[in-house]
């Protein structure tokens, strides 16, 4: 077992053998300190880090971690036994192992925005194109995740940060739907077009195909607290929020 701690710096970080560090884009990078797993060894996209986050790791992992359960957090968000900004309160070892006993995938409790569906959140708040690039791809590719795509875009509810802990079982034939979706969107998108947090356009749409993967497949999960080191600033991003809902010309793009 093992969870990957995504991070594109040095950070403080756990010195249990549970949770490795991995440098994200570590072929860009002039330094990696030691310790951290690079993403641009053995088959890898690291080169791609710039549009596509955290799932340069994730790719990684897919292709070179051998653990027969894997997981992925992010350096200043945890999953935890309650949430908080005490990383000391992150599942242990113990807690994964009881939780995968019953259940296939662990995920983050999901977000609820309550005044809107993800589909329209998602537009709102990014450029629209790449997102109605995928929904033609799933609809024409993959159609048997078509219903389950239609399903996440409706609800108000999301998995979001591409934070999980999966069965390794699980997680491959996750990764291969999300890699397959997305190598086929990014052969149609344009990505001289986008520009400041709309580059990172794979990260963003990747976090809409977790919802339609769960949707699809029958794999079980449960959700537990994120513990998130730094604080939210929750009066800024609910009054960003409300005008990219109700003032679109004047949306402000934030990463959720």
């Amino acid at each position: 077992m093992k969870v990957y701690i995504a991070t594109h710096k040095p950070y403080e970080m756990p010195q249990d053998k549970l949770y490795q560090p991995l440098m994200v884009g570590s072929s860009l990078r002039d330094e990696v300190p030691t310790g951290y797993q690079r993403d641009d060894q053995g088959e890898n996209i690291s080169t791609k880090n710039p549009n596509f986050n955290e799932l340069t790791g994730i790719y990684w992992m897919w292709k070179n971690s051998k653990e027969d359960a894997v997981g992925l957090v992010h350096y200043r968000r945890y999953l935890g036994q309650k949430g908080g900004h005490d990383y000391a309160e992150r599942l242990s070892q113990q807690d994964i192992e009881n939780l995968l006993r019953q259940h296939d995938v662990i995920l983050p409790k999901e977000r609820n925005y309550y005044i809107e569906n993800q589909r329209n959140h998602y537009l709102h708040a990014h450029a629209n194109e790449p997102y109605e690039i995928m929904e033609k791809v799933i609809r024409e590719n993959y159609a048997d995740f078509y219903p389950g795509f239609q399903r996440m875009e409706q609800s108000t509810k999301a998995h979001l940060f591409n934070m999980f802990i999966m069965k390794k079982e699980a997680f491959d034939d996750y990764a291969e739907f999300v890699f397959g979706v997305l190598e086929k969107v990014q052969e149609k998108v344009d990505l001289s077009t986008l520009h400041g947090q709309d580059a990172r356009v794979f990260g963003f749409l990747s976090e809409r195909l977790m919802d339609t993967w769960l949707n699809t497949r029958d794999y079980s999960f449960t959700e537990v607290p994120v513990i998130s080191l730094e604080k939210t600033n929750w009066l800024d991003k609910g009054t960003q929020f409300l005008k990219r809902k109700f003032l679109p010309n004047s949306k402000k793009k934030v990463h959720f």
